[in-house]
């Protein structure tokens, strides 16, 4: 108001010594121009006047809107965020502004009801869910919440390894044995899997697969090019069905993510040798499986750590960790010695990678993984030792490295459910050519 009577004072004060000077240097051409500066001046203080009663207008909004403000902060909330302006707002905003005025009407609608949209996270101390790290990326299962999760994942192994020995004369001319060998894997795995939450931060779980498995291998030795004798191939399928390995787990919160930092979580993962052993399968007298096992027959331990850093709208995550398997006498004869111990390698593996938001409910993850698995050492004995024969033989095989390439998709399909997507493609030779997984989360019992 102050500055709408300042702007006129000043406009009259500029207009005066006009009128004056105007008057003092020709009464008759200011007595002529008279009508125009009053009818400017007219038209000058209707703008003030038009501009006063919009000040006056939004003032009377801006009270309102305080006064709406102040009283739903004082009472409590009704419903799912649903608010209507309070009468007193609407009447003192009609009082204080001029009837058919723009701003009037504005101001006395009644404001429409608010709803809230979208979903308000439940847990902010609970990291999001990663497709690429399967379970040991997935939210800790609330205080008294059972989450089933049913689990189809195929892989795929082809490998093609050409082996000679012997000496090369000339190009092209062969003098030894050269070996063709050519293996393939086919795996089909369903699981059933549980996890319950024991507190808001520990979470016990358990998975039990189901594996159908086909394998083929091929052996194509070649005699050396001086001699005539014909390629000897020999051509071996098996398959196999059943149980796998039973898998244990317990995961704990150790970081929620509070100012700045990473959710960190750690993994203990046991597995139960409850699948076909592979040293127990049935085999032909020259040592050949005529069943494919579905276990790997040993216990392992592997202890990790998962940390997950939200930085909107992306997420960075991270895992590592070590794989102690326990080897265990066997004692199996494949002609023509007899394997007495096995100890599997250890390993010790890591993932790292980035997930990408889409919307409230999609998100795509992208990612690197490695395992470095140490060679297994394997003791054996001749069945038919000669005199000069030692007893036993001990040896190791090389380390392998096994390198993939991550890639997920996790839908949120309700607040129960979820979908999970991820393939694994190998980098390496040693790692699988492809491995595919489909995950569905759902949550059985909801914490009261």
């Amino acid at each position: 108001m102050t500055r709408v009577w300042r702007a006129a004072l000043i406009m009259s004060t500029i207009l005066t010594p006009a009128v004056t000077q105007a008057q003092t240097r020709s009464p008759a051409r200011a007595q002529a121009s008279r009508p125009a500066l009053q009818r400017d001046l007219d038209e000058a203080r209707a703008e003030i006047a038009a501009q006063r009663r919009q000040i006056e207008a939004q003032e009377a909004r801006l009270a309102a809107l305080e006064s709406r403000l102040g009283t739903l902060a004082a009472a409590p909330p009704v419903g799912v965020g649903a608010t209507t302006q309070p009468p007193s707002a609407v009447a003192q905003a009609s009082a204080a502004s001029t009837p058919g005025d723009p701003a009037t009407m504005v101001a006395a609608t009644p404001t429409p009801r608010i709803e809230s949209v979208g979903t308000r996270p439940a847990d902010r101390d609970r990291p999001p869910e990663v497709a690429v790290l399967g379970s040991e990326g997935s939210v800790v299962t609330r205080k008294g919440q059972l989450t089933g999760e049913i689990q189809f994942d195929y892989a795929r192994a082809d490998r093609n390894r050409a082996l000679f020995r012997g000496i090369e004369i000339v190009e092209s001319v062969l003098v030894g044995e050269f070996n063709i060998n050519e293996s393939r894997q086919d795996i089909i795995t369903g699981s059933l899997a549980a996890r319950y939450g024991v507190t808001d931060r520990l979470e016990l779980g358990v998975r039990v697969p189901f594996v159908q498995r086909w394998d083929t291998s091929v052996l194509v030795p070649v005699q050396g090019s001086t001699n005539n004798d014909a390629a000897r191939e020999i051509n071996s399928s098996t398959k196999g069905n059943g149980v796998g390995d039973v898998e244990l787990s317990a995961r704990y919160q150790i970081l929620t993510g509070r100012r700045g930092l990473p959710y960190l979580v750690g993994n203990l993962q046991v597995v139960a040798p409850t699948g076909t052993d592979p040293f127990g399968v049935p085999r032909l007298a020259t040592g050949e499986a005529t069943k494919a096992a579905t276990g790997a027959g040993f216990w392992g331990v592997s202890p990790s750590l998962t940390a997950i850093l939200p930085s909107d709208p992306a997420v960075l995550f991270g895992t590592i960790g070590y794989t102690r398997n326990f080897g265990k006498s066997v004692n199996t004869e494949i002609s023509p010695v007899r394997i007495n111990y096995v100890k599997p390698g250890d390993a010790l593996s890591f993932s790292a990678g980035i997930g990408i938001s889409l919307n409230e409910r999609t998100s795509i993850n992208l990612g690197y993984a490695h395992t470095w698995a140490f060679g297994t050492r394997t003791r054996t004995s001749l069945i038919n030792p000669g005199p000069n024969d030692p007893a036993s033989f001990e040896d190791t095989s090389r380390d392998l490295q096994l390198a993939r390439l991550l890639f997920g998709v996790t839908y949120r399909a309700t607040d129960r459910a979820s979908i999970n997507w991820s393939v694994e493609v190998g980098a390496t030779d040693d790692a699988a050519d492809v491995r595919t997984a489909l995950r569905v989360p759902l949550v059985l019992i909801m914490p009261k």
